[in-house]
């Protein structure tokens, strides 16, 4: 099949999606528009700051892309492209951009509270304690793939011990990067300089800086990068979101738009054909996989991932400036996601065989189908510029991903030492000390690139099934929400079970497979650490499952269950 028509299937189905579904989602929930949001009603000039729709979702959307809907597709592709495509577009819209605007709303209707205070609230708050433990572990698991994703990917030298010209060349545009966004955040929140003009300049600027990384390139080393990278999102997760969150974030979703956009147009000039089998059967290319639940899980974040509930109830709706921007920004923002995860599948399709996927990494397998497409169009060698591109514009999203993760961590260890009412302000002794928002960042960054280390291939199995059983979590939080203020919450309980029942398998699988190996003599880091997490997730939310079930049997008998029942 043509990757033309594949893609023109797509985004037929994700707009009718966004405009149905996503609508009569927002009308059975209750968007007002005239409501206050908690970024103007708690506004601090730090985390609560209220940002333009259009800045917010770069935000938004920056954060939750990351390299996750490029890794997942390709990853998955082993299972053939017919049920990678059909878990894009219908997990897309019935699972993951449900998921990701309800955790929203959930948020903004808990004074930009995380989705612990919302289990707390519904559930009841050993609850809350227990998903925060979960949540914090897999924000671990966030942190360290992305912290050696992108070291990797600013690696300057090859395994020969010989310069990496394209790998340089990312990292002098990121560093470069940081600073244009710096001071496009003082010029638009410190001097109200008018958006569209601070935006063309700001363009202007990623185009100058994109042509000095072509001619001036850093080179360090895997190991010198790693120890930049804890310095850099160790300050800016805890910097007020104006400085370099917000503009980084929104200025970054261009390079995002414009790498997808030069994607969209290789696509129809070139019309790439699948060359994958439209299906490999259960067992996969190689038959030894299970695409049930692997399948579910390895696609992860380009139809669902419980990442961005983290993401939207802890650093979105504290910036969301009306309540009608929830649907575009969360409902809308996956769907985006899901387009790019369908453009990374036609990617694999066009450099794989009917018997053979692609060789290399994932973000590799992307730049390399997408430069080859675009360099058909040109009369000269434009492969390994546009390469250079792809990989920094993967780099500049995994970042985003990697800093929001930090600071969501250092909200989730604070706010576990917290009971009802606290506050870091109005605390004292040891707690006072732990709700620090240095002690969180220091924890989190030293464990997250303490796992980063020997690189991400060490915890991504572990991410998948985490990142997804957050999901399924996240989905019966605000399901328990939803039944305790009357609106209509049976839209969430099938993605809710199928969802639990894929990942805790998952777990359950690795955790099977990790005994066998260390019983088998196999005994390293990668399969311990495997084997403990995946015991401790699956604990972890076998029972927050049953908590969760004890509060639907209560609302199905009509009461009120967590803080509404008093």
């Amino acid at each position: 099949m043509s990757g033309i028509a594949i893609l023109v299937i797509a985004i037929v189905v994700l707009v009718i999606g966004y405009v149905t579904y996503g609508s009569w989602l927002a009308k059975k929930w209750g968007i007002d528009p005239q409501r206050k949001t908690p970024a103007h009603e708690l506004y601090d000039g730090n985390d609560y700051v209220p940002a333009k729709a259009p800045v917010l979702l770069g935000h938004h959307f920056s954060s939750i892309a990351g390299a996750g809907p490029i890794n997942g597709p390709i990853q998955a592709a082993v299972f053939g492209w017919v049920p990678v495509f059909l878990w894009i577009i219908i997990g897309g819209i019935f699972f993951g951009a449900v998921h990701d605007f309800s955790s929203l709303f959930a948020s903004i209707r808990h004074k930009g509270q995380s989705i612990g205070t919302v289990i707390a609230d519904n559930i009841g708050p050993r609850a809350k304690k227990l998903f925060i433990v979960f949540a914090y572990l897999t924000l671990l698991l966030v942190v360290a793939a992305f912290a050696s994703i992108v070291a990797t990917s600013f690696n300057g030298f090859t395994a020969e011990g010989e310069k990496n010209v394209v790998n340089g060349t990312a990292a002098m545009i990121s560093v470069l990067f940081v600073v244009i966004s710096i001071a496009f955040g003082f010029f638009v929140y410190r001097r109200n300089a008018p958006l569209l003009i601070s935006t063309l300049i700001g363009v202007a600027a990623i185009v100058g800086i994109i042509a000095i990384g072509l001619n001036v390139q850093i080179f360090l080393s895997m190991n010198v990068w790693l120890f930049l990278i804890a310095i850099y999102i160790l300050i800016a997760s805890v910097a007020p979101v104006w400085i370099l969150l917000q503009p980084r974030d929104y200025l970054s979703s261009f390079l995002l738009y414009g790498m997808m956009a030069a994607a969209i147009i290789g696509i129809f000039a070139t019309n790439p054909q699948m060359n994958l089998q439209p299906i490999y059967g259960f067992g996969g290319i190689n038959g030894n996989s299970f695409l049930f639940p692997l399948l579910f899980i390895t696609v992860a974040c380009g139809a669902i991932s419980g990442f961005h509930s983290l993401v939207g109830s802890g650093t979105t709706s504290k910036q969301l400036d009306n309540e009608k921007d929830a649907k575009v920004i969360g409902y809308g923002g996956m769907l985006i996601e899901c387009c790019l995860a369908v453009i990374s599948l036609i990617a694999v399709g066009y450099l794989s065989t009917s018997d053979k996927i692609a060789a290399g990494a994932p973000t590799q397998v992307f730049a390399a189908g997408l430069s080859t497409m675009i360099n058909t169009l040109h009369p000269t060698d434009t492969f390994n510029s546009v390469y250079a591109l792809i990989i920094l514009a993967v780099s500049a999203f995994a970042l985003t991903s990697l800093d929001t993760a930090t600071r969501l961590a250092r909200y989730m260890f604070a706010e576990f030492f917290l009971d009802e009412g606290e506050t870091h302000e109005n605390v004292t002794g040891i707690k006072k000390i732990l709700t620090n928002p240095w002690v969180g960042t220091i924890v989190t960054v030293f464990l997250g690139i303490y796992l980063a280390i020997g690189g991400y291939a060490r915890v991504w199995p572990l991410f998948g099934a985490a990142n997804q059983l957050l999901a399924g979590l996240a989905l019966l939080a605000v399901a328990a929400w939803l039944g305790n203020i009357g609106k209509n919450n049976k839209m969430f309980i099938f993605p809710m079970i199928f969802m639990l029942i894929a990942t805790i398998t998952s777990l359950c699988i690795t955790f099977y497979q990790r005994l066998m190996a260390i019983t088998g003599g196999a005994v390293n880091s990668a399969n311990v650490l495997q084997l403990l997490f995946s015991a401790i997730l699956v604990i972890l939310a076998v029972v927050l499952v049953v908590e969760g079930c004890q509060t639907f049997a209560k609302q199905a008998k009509g009461q009120k269950t967590g803080v509404h029942a008093k």
